[in-house]
């Protein structure tokens, strides 16, 4: 072998890092920043890599760069290895029990944060308290950017459709609810109809978000309007409205703790129930920190990934929906 092949086999996890790196951010200059690197030291590496392998990694887009077919296979390959590399310290440790350490990060939208997530956080920080856990407060698109960067080891939260690079396991489920005030005039009956509620104003969560769409096309496949008096970011900022006789609303019942004054009226007859679960991207490599964190939390999770396989979920399409972060 000679002295230059040696070379840029020695290099080649720096190499393969930032490559991923590049691959995960869109961009060489935030690849270079993420790896504290200058922008030309990692240019050089990924020209190095790719004349090498005698391929092209990268395409320009504009102001981005996007993977090659090429690019995209050898991502996909590469990276659990760069980061089961990365983090083998840590899973060396974790492989005697010894989990004392280390990084965790979390990408949720504030409902998640504040009603699903509370309870196995307490959990994990008592069984490992020395990992630090980063908590991203997200909304969906930047949580499913965090997702696709490698930024978060993985998410928790509620997903309408699922992306193919996307892996998506439901393990909680919530009602969607009618509340209103007490002494309300729908207070006394135990169900309530579509009509009924149209007669009334509600309070829901901004227009672009997946709370008002879907309340919107239930009231359009009766044949019914709605009327908004009042819209409000926040499920803890609704209810406290609703309390307070500013009108009704329509939310996912993962908000309610049953300490709340006023009466909560199921819809399911109009209305899908909300799943809530874990998320991650598709080929990721889980740390130990992330595994334990995951097993805790949903123990039939990866179960469920072994029997799969390498199967597409059972949802195919569209994103990580985190209404909840702003409503």
């Amino acid at each position: 072998m000679s002295s230059a092949q040696l070379y840029y086999k020695q290099n080649r996890l720096k190499q393969l890092r930032a490559f991923c790196k590049a691959a995960q951010t869109g961009s060489i200059s935030q690849a270079a920043e993420r790896l504290f690197l200058s922008q030309p030291t990692v240019t050089l590496q990924i020209q190095a890599l790719e004349r090498e392998m005698g391929i092209t990694l990268f395409e320009r887009k504009g102001p981005a760069i996007i993977l090659t077919p090429e690019g995209e296979v050898l991502y996909q390959l590469s990276q659990p290895l760069v980061e089961g590399i990365d983090k083998l310290d840590e899973s060396f440790h974790a492989h005697f029990g010894r989990l004392d350490s280390g990084e965790l990060g979390i990408a949720a939208g504030e409902s998640t944060i504040l009603y699903i997530l509370p309870e196995p956080m307490r959990r994990f920080t008592e069984a490992y308290p020395g990992i630090r856990i980063k908590l991203h407060n997200v909304t969906g698109r930047d949580g499913m950017a965090m997702l696709r960067a490698d930024e978060a080891d993985f998410a928790v939260g509620s997903m309408l459709e699922v992306p193919d690079d996307i892996i998506y396991r439901p393990s909680l489920n919530f009602h969607t609810t009618l509340i209103v005030p007490l002494g309300h005039p729908l207070a006394q009956k135990n169900e309530v109809t579509l009509e009924e509620i149209s007669r009334h104003g509600l309070i829901l969560p901004p227009r672009h978000l997946a709370t008002w769409r879907m309340v919107e096309l239930v009231f359009n496949q009766h044949g019914l309007g709605f009327k908004v008096s009042l819209e409000a970011g926040g499920w803890e900022v609704i209810k406290k409205y609703v309390e307070l006789g500013l009108g009704i609303s329509i939310v996912t019942g993962v908000c309610l703790t049953g300490k709340e004054r006023l009466v909560a009226i199921p819809l399911d007859r109009y209305f899908p129930r909300r799943s809530y679960g874990i998320v991650v991207r598709r080929g990721k490599y889980l740390s130990p920190q992330a595994r334990r964190f995951i097993d805790m939390m949903d123990p039939a999770f990866f179960k469920e990934l072994d029997d799969r396989g390498p199967s597409r979920p059972r949802q195919t399409r569209g994103g990580f929906e985190h209404d909840e972060g702003t409503a």
